[in-house]
């Protein structure tokens, strides 16, 4: 096999994994991931498609993956099985219990496929790193998680809002867009009661329910948000 060869075999396989990461990827969009043009694209999901991977062409839109197709656990290399490594490390010093908890799990099933050496250099690194955490200016939050899902998922969701006034109202909000700042986790969301985009600090959600119901998806990125509302 020659460079040129293993050049492919290597996209080939970086192609298999940004269709399992990506609801839908176009050929430009992989072209300019990848340095190579849209031809060679064309090319390379012809040869996965001939080597039996259930690629889904849709038309105007670019590429994606048959859902459930189940692919063999892709094998981490130690740098970036160290990356996660820190990443959880990070995440650890977020407030939120739930996002802590989903995040935990994601990360125990990774290691569950690296190889026995990553796994015990992983082990090793997590035990030998540590971040400080700024105990006085985090706020605690266990919602995360579940506005995550209702924004992905459009739906209505029903909170207990507890403002700087003390006051608690009950709020018909349609998740948008979740923000990190230095202290607190920021929910951008339509809210029914005010008939407007407003800002909820998740550590004020005294309680919080997914509803049944779907609401519309703004047609809009957050950059747009941004510069239609700021």
């Amino acid at each position: 096999m020659n460079d040129s060869d293993t050049k492919r075999l290597s996209r080939l396989n970086a192609i298999l994994t940004q269709l399992q990461t990506k609801r839908i990827s176009t050929a430009p969009q992989l072209a300019a991931k990848f340095s190579v043009s849209v031809r060679t694209i064309y090319r390379d999901i012809r040869a996965l498609e001939q080597a039996g991977i259930p690629i889904i062409t849709e038309e105007g839109k670019g590429y994606s993956m048959m859902e459930h197709y189940s692919i063999p656990p892709i094998m981490f290399t130690e740098n970036q099985a160290n990356a996660l490594i820190l990443a959880e490390q990070l995440v650890m010093k977020n407030k939120d219990a739930s996002f802590i908890k989903d995040y935990t799990e994601a990360i125990d099933k990774i290691k569950a496929v690296l190889k026995h050496n990553l796994k015990d250099n992983a082990n090793l690194l997590a035990e030998r790193t540590r971040f400080s955490q700024n105990v006085n200016g985090e706020r605690n939050s266990n919602n995360l998680s579940d506005l995550q899902f209702a924004l992905t998922n459009f739906y209505l969701t029903k909170i207990a809002y507890t403002n700087e006034a003390d006051s608690t109202t009950e709020r018909l909000i349609e998740p948008f867009a979740l923000l990190s700042t230095q202290e607190n986790w920021l929910l951008v969301a339509w809210c029914r009661l005010r008939n407007e985009f407003r800002y909820f600090r998740l550590d004020r959600i005294k309680k919080l329910e997914i509803l049944t119901e779907k609401f519309t998806p703004h047609k809009m990125t957050l950059q747009e948000y941004f510069d239609k509302f700021y």
